[in-house]
């Protein structure tokens, strides 16, 4: 496994001087960052200072939001939402393919912002101003077709004119994890704009500014003040008053704060979108290509070192092609370079924190106390960074570890051997998660087949993740204890408003008629519903 040398080059003891320790300056312009956190909607004078998981270098203080700051934040978008919701669609529409080309534009900008603040190699980081401009430029060019009034089948033919319109909820609270700091930061958002409803949004604490630049681009596109609204600080302290002043929630992260957020918003009948947590599994077929499946393997597992929603953690390979798929996937994985660099090059960056760091260990091992097998990797790598760890490859892993069912978050993916493909389906479908699965095989419509038995909201054949992640106009998200509601495609925007029913009638009246009676209307209305049904209408 090759290495490349910390961004902050050699360390050595001795004071606190930018050329020996990179803690000792800040990473970026003080101006520039003020650029970015002024955005917070904040009043407390309290700050949370951040700094990179590359080297620990500081990178900002984040202002902290207080309960009546959120309140502020909801305020503003409800003035906003109002006039927001009355602007063209053609308008809101061409906001989102400017925002597009500012993504585009800025990427490196954005790219060095993500590195800097998840430790992520910036070959994963491009992945993001990738999907935002994918979901841009998709919305944009589809609002008509998501938004526009949609004509019914009215219940007399000729007579009766039903149209569904779609009214936006009002105002959205969008609450967003680390591990994609800007793409879950903005993805959810763009389509809850284009519907016509204002935003207040919550990015996790340690990684707000890749969020911070998405609302700056925003606004540079021509979205205008108070459409969009920025708080910060922990979850228990600023989620739960969003939760109270949204009319509808989205939600990316753990399952146990799912849970909890869902019985928030059930108390107030307001509905949400929650992508939790998975155990993914992918399934290496007896025909499938091995050199196909090997490089789609380590792209499964260790993207964004492991710390991916869709990322592979379980393994199901062909007793076939078992010996011969293991040898060239330990052999690309011992291969991948791993680097605190941001350039282009690295293979696998950073974890994001000292926490993700003690759970990938313990999770490893746990793992190999009760037996399991290293197969490459398996250590930290404090020589490379301070929450650097092996993407690692466990064989022989039993129910009785912690790895086997919970999700580890991180480069970690064990791998089984089956015979029967009927038994990899079962033991792919246990435990409770059902986000991503992928499938590898020479036959399309076996692979698909297989697809339709597995209890996930996305399955890529021949594919790590990325073949759903960046169809846009296909839904996206999980099933069972892996979350509720989809983003992407026409569910990802219709979440965001609510079905209204227009109906106009003329001719006739929906009572007796004519000096008919009660009886008579009921035996006129019965021989109407029999003819209807002889010439097959609905």
């Amino acid at each position: 496994m090759s290495e490349q040398t910390p961004a902050s080059g050699h360390l050595v003891d001795g004071p606190a001087d930018p050329e020996h320790d990179p803690k000792a300056s800040y990473a970026l312009e003080p101006d520039y960052v003020a650029s970015l956190t002024n955005r917070v909607v904040s009043t407390t004078g309290r700050t949370v200072a951040v700094s990179s998981p590359l080297n620990g270098q500081p990178l900002a203080n984040i202002p902290q939001s207080s309960a009546d700051d959120v309140a502020e934040a909801f305020a503003r978008a409800r003035r906003a939402q109002a006039a927001w919701a009355r602007t063209s669609l053609d308008d809101r529409a061409a906001m989102l393919l400017r925002f597009h080309d500012l993504v585009l534009d800025r990427q490196d900008e954005i790219i060095d912002l993500i590195v800097l603040e998840s430790g992520k190699a910036r070959k994963h980081a491009f992945d993001e101003p990738l999907h935002i401009a994918l979901t841009a430029r998709y919305y944009g060019r589809t609002a008509h077709q998501h938004l526009d009034s949609e004509r019914k089948m009215g219940v007399v033919p000729g007579l009766t004119r039903v149209e569904v319109n779609r009214v936006p909820k009002g105002v959205v609270g969008i609450i967003s994890p680390w591990n994609y700091p800007f793409s879950m930061a903005m993805c959810d958002g763009l389509p809850a704009l284009l519907a016509g409803n204002t935003v207040v949004t919550k990015p996790d604490a340690q990684t707000m500014l890749a969020a911070l630049l998405g609302a700056q681009l925003l606004a540079e596109a021509g979205f205008p003040e108070g459409v969009w609204n920025v708080v910060a600080g922990l979850g228990p302290d600023v989620g739960p008053p969003m939760i109270d002043r949204s009319d509808y929630i989205c939600f990316t992260g753990s399952t146990a704060t799912g849970r909890i957020i869902a019985k928030q918003c059930a108390d107030r009948l307001i509905g949400a979108s929650l992508e939790l947590g998975g155990k993914n599994p992918i399934l290496i077929l007896r025909d499938a290509g091995i050199e196909k499946a090997a490089e789609g393997a380590v792209r499964a597992s260790f993207s964004n070192a492991g710390q991916l929603c869709i990322s592979t953690e379980r393994m199901f390979v062909a007793d076939q092609i078992y010996d011969r798929f293991v040898e060239r996937f330990v052999a690309r994985t011992q291969a991948m370079s791993l680097g605190a660099s941001m350039e282009w090059g690295v293979d696998m960056g950073s974890l994001i924190s000292q926490a993700q760091l003690d759970t990938v260990a313990a999770h490893v091992d746990d793992a190999v106390a009760k037996g399991a097998r290293v197969l490459a990797g398996g250590r930290a790598r404090p020589d490379l960074g301070p929450y650097f760890y092996e993407p690692t490859i466990l064989e022989g892993v039993t129910p009785d570890m912690t790895c086997f069912g919970n999700e580890t978050f991180g480069p970690v993916v064990s791998l089984y051997r089956f015979h029967d493909e009927a038994d990899a389906i079962e033991r792919a479908n246990a435990g409770d998660y059902g986000l991503n699965a992928s499938i590898y095989t020479q036959d399309g419509d076996r692979g698909r087949a297989i697809a339709r038995q597995i209890k996930c909201g996305s399955v890529n054949i021949n594919e790590a993740f990325g073949a759903t992640m960046a169809s846009i106009d296909a839904p996206m998200g999980g099933m069972r204890q892996s979350g509720m509601g989809r983003r992407q495609g026409s569910e990802g925007i219709h979440r965001y408003t609510e079905s209204q029913a227009v109906a106009t009638q003329r001719g006739v009246r929906f009572s007796p008629m004519f000096g008919m009676s009660d009886e008579g209307y009921a035996k006129v209305m019965t021989a109407q519903l029999k003819i209807m049904k002889k010439l097959g209408r609905a």
